[in-house]
């Protein structure tokens, strides 16, 4: 069995997109894969309360007009890969720290089911995946029994930074990136055929 693993944050949208495409090359391939989700934050200084979208996006790009153009443009990707982005109903940029925690909880095979469900929670259904409550509901539903009171502790805060930490020192500034049994293959959302071919290569 061959692992891939992948160093994502759950507000990357696309993280989002490159796990569909990776979803599309491993179906291609056939065989039996392992894929593990690695924590990696795009705003390791954001708040834990998190911030309004629209000013978060207007202070990184500039204006809300850029950050809207920016959008459209990932809308445009997303389409080409069969996901629909709902940035009208995005109303807050979130810490993603309790995110990663509780996926790096749920490692197993529920873990690849739960990344896909909160990227569809903030991307489609605009909910905060920074707030305890969504999280837990969310773990729940897939399989995470123990999703509330595990949020409601700080069990794998640590290794969590730690981790994005590590990444940082590696020289990966920019997510997703996909490793193949521990080697770093490439970053980005690469199309599902160019992503087929480096992992069979």
């Amino acid at each position: 069995m061959r692992r891939v693993d992948i160093i994502s944050d759950a507000i990357c949208p696309w993280c989002w997109i490159g796990k569909a495409n990776l979803d599309r090359a491993l179906s291609m391939l056939g065989g039996e894969w392992e894929v593990h989700w690695r924590p990696f934050q795009l705003n390791p200084d954001m708040p834990a309360e998190g911030v309004p979208r629209a000013e978060y996006r207007a202070a990184k790009f500039g204006s809300v007009e850029r950050g809207a153009e920016l959008d459209a443009q990932v809308a445009a990707a997303g389409r080409l890969a069969g996901l629909e982005f709902r940035h009208d109903r995005m109303l807050r940029t979130p810490n993603t720290v309790a995110a990663h925690r509780l996926v790096r909880h749920a490692a197993g095979p529920g873990q690849h089911a739960l990344v896909e469900a909160l990227f569809r929670a903030y991307f489609h259904d605009g909910e905060d995946v920074g707030d305890a409550a969504v999280l837990a509901r969310i773990g729940a539903a897939h399989g995470v029994a123990d999703a509330a009171a595990f949020l409601a502790g700080d069990g794998l805060d640590a290794e969590v930074r730690a981790e994005d930490a590590q990444f940082r020192r590696m020289g990966i500034s920019g997510v997703p990136s996909f490793a193949l049994d521990g080697r770093v293959l490439w970053s980005g959302a690469q199309p599902a055929e160019r992503m087929a071919e480096a992992l069979a290569a």
